[in-house]
């Protein structure tokens, strides 16, 4: 039994996919505050206009750059494992294997898109790139980038995680970045944020509005924003991560995956691991595909499916999303990558059209799951990637209990080497649990009640 499945340099993917050319019900548009679509022109101040056509794309396949597989080189093809112990643990009839994205120098999935965003930055002459980071996890990865490349970047870091996980910041720092606490004073967003609440742990999307307004006030023009997750582009320069695990699974001989599981914070690294297995699903396989959130933070399991901003301040455009409105902040849980108000518009309408069935999950579930797999499996897992475990495990249980052979693919997105303060506290007791409560979902989405309301269609088929 293969516990490592390998790929050679020379069978990496050289394309990436994008599943927006497949989708049985068009993606809706974005859209400007006077609710007409975005063209892609008034992008333009945000983002490299090479990026902006990956992103209106509807082209199945985009070459990768070469330059940007040689440094991606550096660490895939990834590895695809088979978790043997795991299963022996369980006594699960279940066969699970596991992509692991954690051997990136960052230490998670994020550098696919980080690498690819400040290349094609660097292409279009940009000089420096800010962004917003969670967990840190984003955030590093775009100083890694940035650093190979050579551009400048400053990195808005959620509050509560500044506070929770210095060791992300130091990282960054490492690699030549500048990190700054969000809410700031350094912006308008940041300063109005902290005259109405000057406590606040901080949200995904107050560090969006940040990095942003960072990147649109600059006079010399060379600057731009990058996203981690949410947008098109992102989701496709992901996508490697599920078509090297095909190619590793059809390598020794499993032709058939009955279930794709991923962690959904914005939607990116579930993304690159199931839409290619969503393409399949589409042309007719039978795969369940599972993206899994925390209950603190329900978008996908308990929100409305609606057009909202990506950031709390409103300079983003509209986006067709599930969303628990972009003034929410979430519970200072320690998964801080799955905080954000907001789905991916590409994973939302796959959920609309029911080709995925989402996930939420409580946080002590999910710590429980990640000691059982550091004590099976040995690694230590992100705070966010336990989420995909918890769902793995009770895929795998309930496979025994029905005594059915089942191959289950999940996405080990990173390691929580530096989230140990998490374990910490869950292992001395002091982590409970956070449902979200209804009457603060009702009020969170109480913002999106003016917004436009995009179309429930679907084909029907799933």
């Amino acid at each position: 039994m293969a516990v490592k499945i390998f790929l050679a340099e020379k069978d990496i993917p050289r394309q990436w996919y994008n599943l927006a050319a497949d989708l049985p019900t068009p993606l809706q548009p974005p859209l400007g505050p006077d609710g007409n679509p975005v063209t892609p022109d008034m992008l333009a101040p945000v983002f490299p206009m090479n990026l902006i056509e990956q992103e209106v794309s509807q082209d199945r396949w985009i070459d990768i750059p070469e330059e940007i597989l040689d440094i991606l080189y550096r660490w895939r093809p990834s590895p695809l494992y088979r978790a043997k112990y795991l299963e022996k643990a369980l006594g699960t009839p279940a066969r699970i294997y596991y992509k692991n994205e954690g051997v990136s120098p960052p230490g998670s999935h994020k550098p696919n898109t980080a690498v690819a965003q400040a290349w094609y930055n660097k292409q279009f002459g940009i000089k420096r790139l800010t962004t917003e980071t969670g967990a840190g996890q984003w955030g590093s990865a775009l100083a890694f980038a940035c650093a190979l490349l050579d551009l400048e970047c400053k990195v808005f870091m959620v509050r509560i995680s500044f506070d929770q996980k210095p060791f992300r910041r130091l990282m960054m720092e490492t690699w030549g970045a500048e990190c700054v606490a969000s809410p700031s004073e350094e912006t308008n967003a940041g300063r109005n944020i902290l005259k109405e609440m000057p406590d606040t742990p901080g949200s995904l999307g107050i560090a969006i509005s940040e990095a942003i307004e960072a990147a649109v006030t600059d006079t010399s023009g060379q600057t731009r924003y990058s996203l981690g997750s949410v947008l098109n582009h992102v989701m496709l320069h992901q996508t490697i991560i599920g078509q090297e695990a095909k190619k590793q699974l059809a390598s020794i001989g499993e032709n058939k995956v009955d279930v794709v599981i991923g962690c959904a914070g914005g939607g990116s690294n579930f993304a690159g691991l199931a839409f290619p297995y969503v393409a399949d699903k589409i042309a007719g396989a039978d795969i369940k595909i599972v993206p899994t959130e925390p209950s603190s933070c329900p978008t996908m399991t308990r929100a409305p499916f609606s057009y909202d901003h990506g950031d709390t301040a409103c300079m983003t455009p509209l986006l067709p999303m599930y969303s628990l409105g972009h003034t929410f902040v979430p519970p200072p849980i320690h998964a801080g990558g799955l905080r954000y108000h907001g789905m991916a518009p590409l994973v939302s309408q796959a959920i609309v059209e029911g080709l995925m069935e989402p996930m939420a999950l409580h946080q002590l579930e999910c710590y429980e799951a990640a000691i059982l797999w550091a004590r099976t499996e040995g690694f230590i897992s992100a705070p966010e990637t336990s989420h995909a475990i918890a769902a793995t495990i009770r895929e795998a249980k309930q496979a025994k209990e029905e005594g059915k052979e089942k191959v289950i693919l999940m996405n080990w997105s990173g390691h929580g080497l530096m989230d140990l303060t998490g374990y910490q506290a869950f292992l001395e007791g002091k982590l409970v649990d956070y449902p979200l409560p209804e009457e603060e979902l009702s009020k969170s989405i109480h913002v999106m009640d003016k917004l436009p309301k995009p179309s429930m269609a679907k084909s029907g088929k799933w």
